[in-house]
């Protein structure tokens, strides 16, 4: 178990490796703040998280029960020391203070149970093995959050920059709206509505800061940073590529993941232990063996014979053997056999409905993927022929020829237009990393 359980490690220590070299970073100078990267959010996680060290104590508890489980097929051995006094306060009482001692050594030993206890040790191997694919659920789910929370901390900066764009623009609007109406070729409508967009720009470039503030909170709280560490984001450059990225097909990505996720596996064993659990309680049919044996001696105060010679004297030996058969156990045997079936067909139904939350995940994000890339394709094409737009209506509004409300319905296509590409750009992006995560396989790309 041990052994497979530095396999799963080594895997997973791979995967985030290459998941994560793109986004390596840069060497800054000493006296700069630290940047992190995707690498170094999942690398503290998988370090620091709660739950992954949680689940981490829980497979060494585990492991513990075994090695218990694994003892009960041995004797026990039990010693005991007992010493007494005794008061007789009658006056014809030879003597009125009496003392005893008594010293024993048991042994017991349970030579067969119908095999309860080693189905039991079959049992507990089985839950280590649970639990340790515990662990890889416990940071499939941190990387999960990470990889999205990391995600909108991009979207969120790239969005500020926008956004701060946006503000540059209609600063140079209003500059240049200014000179025309000292001129006299707009009105002093068109001015004011050009002052209340660059208000309103403003606000939405404080909007996006706060947003992305929101996203550094979120991803400073997966992290289980302290509240006075701050946190500063690498930004890597991503290419049409990263974006448009081929994706298998919907149905190898559900049957990979129906192999390697750690979920599918556990529902499996589960239904091994329910299984076993029906052959413990069928041993309560089976008659058990038991031997036993002991020494012991003692010794009284007030007698004749000296502290060795009763200890000698009274010296004895003992050994049995118990059969104990069960004839009537007021239904405990059967009852107990059947519950034992009940629970191996709610493990399968687990393992059923397990199996049908992968497939749900996996359609969903599927197509995420696959409509995101199609936005972000539609989105591109439309922002060229936008752009192209906007920067004529800018010109013909310098000129004269139209009015503020058609620059500024130009403008508000534009700014859509940007956003459309930011959304699919990074849903894109985040769709195709949880599917290899899913797939547990690197994630290609410049990341």
């Amino acid at each position: 178990m041990q052994i497979e359980m530095k396999a799963n490690m080594k895997r997973i220590a791979l995967i985030l490796f290459s998941f994560c070299v793109g986004w390596s970073g840069q060497c800054f100078a000493s006296d700069a703040p630290k940047q992190w990267t995707l690498n170094d959010c999942l690398t503290y996680a998988l370090e620091n998280n709660i739950q992954v060290k949680k689940s981490k104590i829980s497979f060494l508890s585990g492991q513990e029960t075994t090695e218990q489980a694994k003892a009960q097929l041995f004797p026990s051995l039990s010693g005991s020391v007992t010493q007494g006094y005794v008061n007789y306060p009658s006056k014809e009482a030879l003597n009125n203070h009496s003392y005893s001692g008594n010293y024993t050594l048991n042994a017991n030993w349970t030579i067969f149970d119908g095999n309860r206890r080693t189905n039991n040790i079959k049992q507990q191997e089985i839950q280590n093995e649970v639990d340790g694919l515990n662990i890889e659920q416990s940071e499939i789910d941190i990387v999960t959050a990470l990889i999205q929370t990391y995600m909108q901390v991009l979207y969120a900066t790239e969005a500020v920059g926008i956004n701060q764009n946006t503000v540059e623009v209609s600063q140079a609007q209003r500059d240049r709206a200014e000179e025309l109406l000292r001129a006299g070729s707009i009105s002093r409508v068109d001015f004011a509505q050009l002052e209340s967009q660059l208000s309103t720009d403003k606000y939405q470039l404080v909007v996006a800061n706060t947003n992305l503030d929101n996203y550094k909170l979120q991803l400073k709280q997966l992290l289980e940073l302290d509240i006075t560490e701050d946190i500063s984001i690498y930004v890597p450059e991503l290419s049409e590529a990263d974006v448009l990225a081929p994706l298998p097909t919907k149905q190898t990505v559900y049957n990979t993941s129906l192999a390697v996720m750690p979920s599918i596996k556990s529902g499996i064993l589960s239904v091994d232990m329910a299984e076993l659990e029906i052959k413990k309680a069928r041993a309560g049919y089976i008659p058990s063996l038991s031997m036993n044996a002991g020494i012991g001696t003692g010794h009284l105060s007030g007698t004749d014979y000296t502290f060795g010679s009763q200890i000698w004297n009274k010296f004895n030996e003992s050994v049995g053997v118990t059969l104990s058969i069960p004839i009537f156990t007021n239904r405990e045997n059967k009852t107990a056999v059947n519950k034992a079936r009940f629970a191996v067909t709610t493990s399968q139904l687990d393992l059923i409905n397990a199996e049908k939350n992968l497939l749900s995940t996996v359609e969903n994000i599927y197509l995420d993927a696959t409509s995101a890339q199609t936005q972000y394709t539609s989105a591109i094409e439309n922002l060229a022929y936008v752009t192209e737009s906007y920067g004529l209506t800018q010109e013909q509004f310098y000129l004269g020829m139209i009015n503020t409300v058609e620059l500024l319905t130009e403008k508000n296509s534009f700014l859509n237009a940007q956003q459309q590409v930011l959304q699919s750009k990074y849903m894109a992006i985040m769709s195709i990393q949880l599917l290899n995560v899913y797939q547990d396989k690197p994630v290609e790309g410049s990341y």
